[in-house]
């Protein structure tokens, strides 16, 4: 698991109230339980945890996954470390 797989669910656990554990690179947030409201606290959480900008098209709530969340995340930071 990457480090910023880890973050991304460990921020996912902290918002939901779930156990980390149950978590995996395949759930959705819908499959996890989390309501669009909660969603939307996940994203800025996440947004903010690694200054970034999440753009809409890269967060789906009903079939995005954890992994495909990761994956725009780790593809803004790279662009981010890339543009300084």
């Amino acid at each position: 698991m990457s480090n910023v797989q880890q973050e991304v669910s460990e921020i996912i656990s902290k918002q939901a109230k779930i156990d980390i554990s149950t978590i995996k690179v395949e759930s959705t947030l819908k499959d996890l339980g989390i309501a669009s409201l909660d969603a939307i606290e996940v994203i800025f959480d996440i947004e903010e945890h690694f200054n970034i900008t999440l753009p809409n098209e890269d967060v789906n709530f009903e079939s995005g996954t954890v992994g495909d969340l990761t994956a725009a995340v780790e593809r803004l930071l790279a662009q981010k470390s890339a543009d300084s």
